[in-house]
């Protein structure tokens, strides 16, 4: 039996070009969200990950990590810049950590 996480996503507009935005849980598998990461990084050369909770950005730096490895042997050398944002869950504001990864 395979288990399948949901990995949900959208683009926002930021600085002039619009950015993906992968939001990871707890529950996310980190080569999955890696696998997206390593993706959206050649298309659009840009995504931000963010992440509500210990556990949720656990998984996320262990994706940017594994992410890190997919997109090495093409050249690509991914960097993270973290930072906070505050974000609406069910009417309520809470905040979450975002890591905007981007090529060095």
């Amino acid at each position: 039996m395979f288990s399948f996480t949901k990995l949900y996503y959208y683009l926002i507009y930021a600085g002039g070009f619009f950015m993906e935005v992968l939001k990871v849980s707890s529950r996310s598998v980190p080569n999955s969200v890696a696998g997206a990461i390593a993706g959206v990084i050649r298309e659009n050369k840009n995504v931000e990950i963010q992440a509500v909770g210990a556990g949720a950005a656990n998984q996320a730096i262990k994706s940017i990590a594994v992410a890190r490895g997919y997109l090495a042997p093409i050249g690509i050398d991914l960097i993270c810049i973290p930072a906070f944002t505050s974000i609406q869950i069910d009417g309520e504001d809470r905040t979450a950590i975002k890591l905007i990864c981007e090529p060095r």
